[in-house]
């Protein structure tokens, strides 16, 4: 089955709008459920010996997914900048809080990715959970194109494409989650990824060591380390 990227409904909705608000919420157990956070934590923690010097996650949403990585790594990771970048101003205040109570400074900053100058550190790493399906072949080059000058590290956790996503939404109806969710999840895994789609697309293969694989049932990960 070959990718096929369609507007998610959560991006077309006000912020404010109670569909809007139910479907985070959804969003924000589902992370759970898929342990997304418990993957990442354990890739950075593989692939870094001390924490950055910022973090910086794309598509951040509401922060909670940041706030998750950031409890998996308080005990080795203390101090970090860290900057949550989103389309849409939907930052929880007390998720910011919580950040700085772990001893993280945290940035939100509302622009499109494209358009965004990032701080240029030299030991920046990048993530990105659930992000990069949203966009075509020709807009994700672009993209990685962009975080390959600007970072030392990046890990993605995406959805992982199969052949039947509609068995999705009718589980996530089981549970509870409302339309805007299930009709959010198929499109998700049909614009997800397979194989080694990701790093096909990695700008500077040779100046990079490039991980990708399927991780857990329905997540798909992504790893570019700069060659030393």
């Amino acid at each position: 089955m070959k990718r096929l990227v369609r507007p998610e409904l959560l991006d077309t909705l006000s912020p404010e709008d109670p569909r809007a608000v139910h479907s985070r919420r959804d969003l924000r157990r589902i992370n759970w459920w898929m342990r997304n956070h418990v993957i990442m934590a354990r890739v950075l923690g593989k692939n870094l010996t001390a924490a950055p010097e910022r973090i910086t996650e794309l598509g951040a949403g509401d922060g909670h997914f940041l706030l998750r990585l950031a409890k998996e790594m308080s005990a080795r990771w203390r101090r970090v900048d860290a900057t949550l970048l989103d389309l849409q101003d939907n930052f929880s205040a007390p998720t910011l809080a919580s950040l700085r109570a772990l001893g993280w400074h945290p940035e939100a900053v509302v622009a499109d990715v494209f358009a965004w100058s990032p701080p240029g550190d030299a030991g920046s790493v990048f993530v990105a959970n659930l992000f990069l399906h949203h966009f075509d072949d020709a807009q994700l080059s672009r993209l990685l194109q962009k975080v390959s000058q600007n970072t030392q590290l990046f890990v993605a956790i995406e959805p992982h494409r199969f052949t039947a996503p509609w068995l999705v939404g009718q589980l996530l109806w089981l549970i509870g989650c409302n339309g805007v969710t299930r009709h959010d999840a198929v499109a998700s895994i049909r614009a997800g990824f397979a194989g080694v789609e990701i790093s096909a697309r990695w700008p500077d293969q040779s100046n990079w060591q490039l991980t990708e694989h399927r991780a857990g049932w329905f997540s798909h990960l992504f790893v570019a380390r700069r060659r030393e």
